[in-house]
């Protein structure tokens, strides 16, 4: 046991911040420019020098979790994504996740996936993944220290897991108490996950837990701007960083404080997802932000469609070793699907040639 989990490892601020001083959007996915040394060794020197931007905004893709013909966790082909989206200029991870098939995954499962993620990353960027499974609050605080201690920065708390639909705040904030007391000081982050039900994090709630100081991240599904205004005004003057889910959002939330995004388009084109967030506030780009939120948004019914299938025909279209398995979605993608999909494979290169990124070398099977 540690003796102090907190000193640990560095704070998911600290880190998030380093770990992208030598990864670049414009590098080619294919040109082999990520090494997990070099990153976490370029991280500490940035630290030491002072030269990240706390203020800087953050892409932080919501991991899908690719399988083998038999539907088992294929850690090769996620070792490749995991390349892939450093070399697109991630500045983080979350892993277990929705997008992952969690709920699809055995505790043991969800571990090694977790494990195998943070092992790899190797310190370059910050990991986080969701921690709060188990039939009571003594399970799911057991399972929470359990993540926590594979290396992740935080542990991420679905918010339905702490209360019922037709239950009260009072109850959630209960529950809450009586967690975070059975998790001594391990840093805490939210996701409002829409299954089995979304529980939105009112006003009130969100202000219980930026007072409880345990919470360092939140990612945000509510979909209402106002509404993620108003957890940004809370969360003022905190160190929790706020990230939107919502595509279609990323220009407003971006601009009007969110720390990044983490939407489920960074799983077709994570590169345009990190021009974004570098560029939201960019004065000197703002005509091609605009441009860019609205092609987003043009898009976003398309590939939400079917998903996590249709990332991963996606995915396997950009030269990833990506099989079109999942074990929450077994419908295959119909031919129209898989020619929406194509139309926005084919505007892609479009999207990247007005934002100035050089263009992306495909995968090559086997390498």
């Amino acid at each position: 046991m540690k003796k102090n989990i907190n000193s640990s490892r560095r704070s998911f601020i600290e880190k998030i911040a380093a770990g992208t001083l030598s990864l670049t959007v414009s590098a080619g996915i294919g040109e082999k420019l990520y090494s997990p040394q070099r990153i976490h060794t370029a991280a500490g020197v940035a630290n030491q020098t002072g030269l990240t931007d706390l203020n800087e905004k953050k892409f932080v893709p919501v991991m899908i979790t690719p399988y083998t013909t038999n539907a088992k966790i294929d850690f090769n082909a996620l070792s490749r994504l995991i390349d892939f989206y450093l070399t697109a200029g991630v500045k983080g991870f979350f892993a277990n996740c929705l997008s992952s098939e969690m709920f699809n995954l055995d505790e043991e499962e969800r571990l090694a996936l977790t494990r195998h993620v943070v092992k790899h990353v190797n310190g370059a960027v910050p990991v986080v993944a969701s921690g709060s499974f188990g039939q009571s609050l003594e399970d799911k605080a057991e399972f929470t220290k359990k993540i926590y201690h594979t290396g992740i920065s935080a542990v991420i708390l679905i918010t339905n897991h702490f209360a019922n639909k037709e239950d009260s705040d009072d109850m959630l904030i209960r529950n809450f108490e009586k967690f975070f007391a059975l998790t001594d000081n391990i840093p805490i982050g939210t996701y409002e996950c829409p299954s089995p039900y979304k529980r939105i994090l009112t006003p009130v709630v969100f202000k219980y837990l930026l007072e409880t100081n345990r919470l360092i991240y939140h990612k945000d599904t509510t979909l209402d701007v106002e509404k993620v205004k108003t957890k940004l005004e809370l969360a003022k003057n905190n160190r929790l960083e706020l990230y939107d889910a919502h595509t279609p959002n990323a220009m407003y939330s971006l601009q009007m404080g969110a720390k990044g995004m983490s939407a489920i388009a960074g799983n077709f084109y994570p590169e345009i997802l990190v021009w974004m967030c570098n560029n939201a506030v960019n004065p000197a780009r703002q005509e091609d932000v605009k441009w860019l939120q609205s092609e987003l948004t043009r898009v976003d019914s398309i590939v939400s469609r079917s998903y996590p299938m249709s990332s991963k025909y996606f995915l396997q279209k950009r030269g990833l070793p990506i099989l079109p398995v999942s074990r929450s979605n077994a419908t295959q993608l119909t031919q129209e699907q898989k020619s929406t999909l194509d139309e926005v494979y084919e505007v892609l290169s479009a999207w990247r040639e007005r934002l100035g990124i050089k263009m992306m070398q495909q995968f090559s099977p086997g390498c």
